[in-house]
């Protein structure tokens, strides 16, 4: 069964612009903590996020952070993910999870050519009864070995299944479907995006990065005003590398 990508943002530092400009004012300021949300309007916390933004003074963004719930990406995308490692990942075993019609993702250059699809699919149905069965005849073996170490049935059953799930997983692919909460406060979230969401990164993590985004623009507009690839807000870092897509970029992005 084919994945399809989803990204929704569950929760967030309450606030999160006005706690910014707090901070920020706090650097610049004598008042003390309980004056120091006071008199911050739109237009204040709007001045005091642009000064931030173009004197490079990144560290009160940090003070917030966003989570995000993530289903339909591969495990191809999240050992990408985890490279970024100021935050915070829960992602769903496959030592306690059966994958039983395990979902996939199909790569585009793959799904738009219909040989390579066709041995694609072939190989994830393959890989599914391979999984079934190496998952089965584990869990016969084990469950024989916990009741004759003094199991009751149930519990060696219940035992039986975790511990063949948990080998049984090494013949499940990259492209198996997985879920993950991911949390990261802005000032990561903008490096994640100055990446991912550059053309040299891969497809899907450059799709669900554009997804995120587009969430904590909804609720933090002028922190995230000029985030995006790089080249969208500076100069392009990739030299030799770069697609030359900067105008592009920046009208995709900047509007």
């Amino acid at each position: 069964m084919e994945a399809k990508l989803r990204v929704k943002l569950v929760s967030h530092t309450s606030e999160p612009e006005k706690l910014v400009a707090a901070s920020a004012k706090l650097c610049y300021s004598q008042l003390g903590a309980d004056e120091i949300m006071d008199d911050l309007s739109e237009e204040n916390i709007e001045k005091f996020l642009k000064m931030l933004m173009t004197l490079g003074h990144q560290s009160p963004i940090e003070h917030c952070s966003f989570s995000f719930a993530v289903e339909g990406v591969s495990r191809t995308l999240t050992h990408q993910l985890v490279r970024h490692r100021i935050a915070s990942y829960s992602q769903r075993s496959q030592r306690y999870v059966t994958e039983g019609q395990f979902q996939y993702i199909v790569p585009p250059a793959i799904n738009e050519n219909e040989k390579a699809r066709k041995l694609y699919i072939e190989a994830m149905e393959n890989n599914q009864k391979t999984y079934d069965d190496i998952a089965n005849i584990l869990k016969s073996q084990y469950i024989e070995q916990y009741i004759k170490a003094g199991m009751s049935e149930k519990q060696a059953n219940s035992s039986a299944e975790k511990s063949a799930i948990e080998d049984a997983r090494y013949v499940l692919p990259n492209a198996c479907e997985t879920k993950i909460m991911i949390t990261m406060n802005a000032r990561s979230l903008m490096h994640f995006f100055n990446v991912r969401c550059c053309t040299r990164a891969q497809w899907e993590i450059r799709e669900m990065a554009e997804l995120m985004l587009n969430e904590v623009k909804t609720v933090a507009p002028n922190i995230f005003k000029n985030s995006g690839p790089s080249c969208a807000s500076g100069p392009c870092p990739e030299g030799k590398m770069t697609c030359g897509r900067i105008l592009e970029m920046r009208e995709k992005f900047l509007k």
